[in-house]
């Protein structure tokens, strides 16, 4: 996702910088292809950039705030978190940082990266949020929900509790399905209401990024006054399928065909029924 962001901003005529450092291959494959201009280290982009995007795993965006408030230098670019987080936990971050001089826009992003479908939509809010949606965005969408730090991260919270908790469901049914030996009448009968089996597997790759979100959704629903159990219960489902097969699969390389009977073989279930 990050790189698609720096992709539709560079797209719009910004020069674009990031550090690799400590990254995966694949991130570092993902960032050369969108063009971005890459630096040593993070505290480099802290000192050449004016606005920081941080799009990290949920359950790294309080150290991430934490790294960054920490760098030394006279640079304090405008900070935008765009993680998947709960208003608390955006709330977190944003007192580490501001503590720390910087300013701080509360941010989430709804919809697949704008280097896989144009479209994407940036909620932000804060004080300075109408700044950050003024940036020249290609292939994307910013809208401002407010000036209250929390409001983006909510949005987020609660679109991402859906359109996730259908993705678990289907994920649970096709694999019942599968242990029942009974996918083929399952899957005529869902169609393509819920979702197809090529989106239950990239969902699956991304397993690992799911369970500190699921986390997330339901410390916003606690907040809100409402139970935490259902998504509580929907981080167990994803942190199993985070373990199986299936899940170690890359979203680049994931064959559109894929059927619902390989999406079953790649996340199996542990125990077999018995009659």
């Amino acid at each position: 996702m990050g790189s698609g962001l720096g992709w539709a901003l560079r797209e719009g005529g910004h020069d674009v910088v990031t550090s690799l450092a400590g990254r995966s291959a694949r991130t570092a494959g993902l960032a050369r292809e969108a063009g971005l201009r890459i630096v040593a280290r993070p505290a480099d982009v802290l000192a050449e950039a004016d606005v920081v995007l941080v799009v990290t795993p949920p359950g790294a965006a309080v150290d991430a705030a934490r790294e960054i408030a920490a760098t030394t230098g006279t640079g304090r670019p405008l900070v935008v978190d765009l993680n998947a987080i709960s208003p608390a936990t955006a709330t977190t971050a944003a007192e580490l940082l501001t503590a720390a001089g910087f300013d701080f826009v509360d941010g989430s992003i709804s919809g697949p990266p704008p280097t896989v479908r144009p479209g994407a939509r940036l909620y932000l809010s804060g004080t300075r949020a109408a700044e950050v949606a003024a940036l020249r965005w290609t292939h994307a969408r910013p809208v401002v929900v407010g000036d209250r730090v929390g409001a983006a991260s909510a949005v987020k919270m609660s679109t991402a509790s859906v359109y996730k908790g259908l993705m678990g469901l289907l994920t649970q049914a096709i694999r019942a399905a599968g242990a029942y030996d009974v996918l083929e009448p399952v899957m005529a009968d869902l169609g393509e209401s819920f979702g197809t089996p090529y989106e239950v597997a990239l969902a699956a790759t991304k397993a690992h990024r799911y369970v500190a979100e699921m986390a997330e959704i339901a410390r916003s629903q606690a907040a809100a006054g409402l139970t935490p159990a259902l998504f509580e219960a929907f981080a167990e489902i994803w942190a199993e399928i985070a373990d199986r097969p299936l899940a170690d699969g890359r979203p680049e390389t994931l064959p559109r065909g894929i059927t619902a009977r390989q999406v079953a073989d790649g996340l199996p279930v542990r125990a077999r029924l018995r009659e």
